[in-house]
């Protein structure tokens, strides 16, 4: 007998994902779809005559910003630089509150179930409030200037530097602590000698990343009082000084790129 080869109607490749898969996730995107052209709709009904004239509009106010008053970048270095102190330090405190956070919400270290809960619940309510809030209601208690602006930065940071040391401690490999426990090590031994070594570079890389979203952030919290660079900048956009506006946005601009440059080549050469 001859074996009969299969034809190539017969040999059929199997689907990658099921038909109802393929079918919600194509209803998913057109819903979102059907959203975005919603909203652009009802955004341009309430816009007073629609995008064209904001689109018009945008070039008269961006003309004013041009030529920027570059003079003015040398008077406005030390709010420059009392932003940069406010995001240093806002992170490095920050960082020192997060270890024993970050460790109580972790679910491999901190077996105590309603420790557990209570830490991580904390820290989601720490995410929820927007950094503009807190520099509001910090600003409304202690007045205008560099205070606030570091308050409101440490509590920012805090809940997103917990939350990634968290998942990164549940993430590590546990057979080097169960072994240092097994040997007779105390909990502040495992943690030292097995998880530290482990952790580090991702902590030292994530302190790194939140200290670049704190210099944006310091500029924005200084539009409400919050002191350094973001307050001139607002004090200049309040008496239509555009030019000078334009100045200290290029300096921002530069400023941040020279630390995010910076950055990411530490990141680089810790991972």
């Amino acid at each position: 007998m001859t074996k009969q080869t299969p034809s190539l109607s017969q040999t059929t490749t199997p689907s990658l994902y099921p038909a109802k898969t393929k079918a919600q996730v194509t209803l998913i995107f057109f819903i979102v779809i059907g959203f975005y052209l919603f909203s652009m709709y009802w955004t341009q009904r309430k816009m007073v005559g629609g995008f064209g004239d904001a689109l018009g509009n945008m070039g008269v106010v961006i003309e004013k910003f041009f030529p920027p008053n570059l003079s003015v970048i040398p008077a406005v270095w030390d709010p420059m630089a009392q932003t940069i102190q406010m995001a240093i330090i806002a992170t490095t405190v920050a960082a020192i509150l997060t270890i024993p956070l970050a460790l109580l919400s972790a679910q491999n270290i901190t077996t105590f179930k309603p420790l557990y809960a209570g830490v991580r619940t904390l820290l989601n309510i720490l995410r929820t409030i927007p950094d503009l809030v807190l520099a509001v209601v910090f600003v409304g208690l202690f007045g205008v200037g560099l205070f606030p602006g570091i308050m409101a930065l440490i509590i920012f940071s805090l809940g997103i530097l917990a939350k990634l040391i968290s998942e990164t401690i549940e993430a590590v490999d546990m057979n080097p602590l169960e072994a240092m426990r097994a040997a007779g090590g105390n909990t502040l031994q495992v943690i030292y000698y097995a998880l530290v070594p482990q952790v580090l570079p991702q902590f030292t890389s994530f302190v790194l990343y939140v200290f670049e979203i704190n210099i944006r952030a310091s500029v924005v919290l200084g539009l409400v009082g919050a002191g350094g660079i973001g307050l001139v900048l607002d004090q200049q956009l309040r008496f239509y000084n555009y030019p000078n506006a334009m100045a200290i946005i290029i300096l921002i601009f530069v400023v941040v790129l020279i630390i995010e440059y910076i950055s990411n080549k530490l990141r680089e050469a810790l991972i």
